[in-house]
């Protein structure tokens, strides 16, 4: 496996995953829907259980400011690849538990759910996943103007059949990759792009 074919694979969040902050401290920056990294680790290795799964080894709280309660979730990540287990990629996420609000104090019982999301979100970050939005200037080969291994006619015939069946926006689809037009796709490109139109014809 090239080193970074799982990285190149998962880096790039769809438009409609993408949500910008409206407030707050991270005003400004994307907020990435939490079931897009599910969806990528499961088309990456298979179904939870089964090709990825997480193991959480701590949950607790700590005291903030101003009566403020926040919770904590540590979680081992490991992905299957050739049929063996990976060692663990550590994750730590966190949520408010109990908040200060305009109307008074507000507890959420949804803090552990939402801190293992988090954590989730952490260790995918260690596989790249959605690494564009985290560094948006990182330099892809995708962007180079000479790309190396094209595919060739035959797999730019496939993807153009696959884009008429799917009625896809030609240009749209292009801007997504980075691409000019389909030749220049590279063989990583290719599977990403085959993966996700045979997706819609299902």
């Amino acid at each position: 496996m090239d080193k970074m074919e799982i990285y190149n694979a998962v880096r790039v969040a769809p438009q409609e995953a993408l949500k910008t902050i409206g407030a707050g401290r991270l005003k400004g920056m994307s907020d990435i829907n939490p079931m897009w990294r599910i969806k990528t680790l499961t088309q990456e290795f298979g179904p939870c259980g089964i090709g990825w799964k997480y193991d959480i080894t701590k949950q607790w709280t700590e005291q903030g400011s101003n009566d403020q309660v926040v919770a904590f979730c540590n979680i081992d990540l490991y992905v299957k690849i050739g049929g063996e287990w990976s060692a663990a990629i550590p994750g730590t996420g966190g949520s408010d538990f109990v908040t200060k609000e305009r109307a008074g104090m507000y507890t959420s019982n949804e803090c552990y759910k939402m801190a293992l999301t988090d954590a989730i979100s952490v260790a995918c970050k260690s596989l790249g996943v959605a690494a564009d939005v985290y560094w948006a200037k990182d330099p892809t080969k995708y962007t180079q103007p000479e790309q190396k291994g094209k595919i060739d006619s035959g797999k730019v015939n496939e993807i153009s059949n696959l884009l008429k069946q799917t009625k896809s926006n030609v240009p749209n689809f292009l801007k997504y990759y980075h691409l000019t037009k389909v030749e220049d796709m590279t063989d990583d490109i290719y599977r990403r792009a085959e993966r996700d139109l045979m997706s819609k014809l299902k």
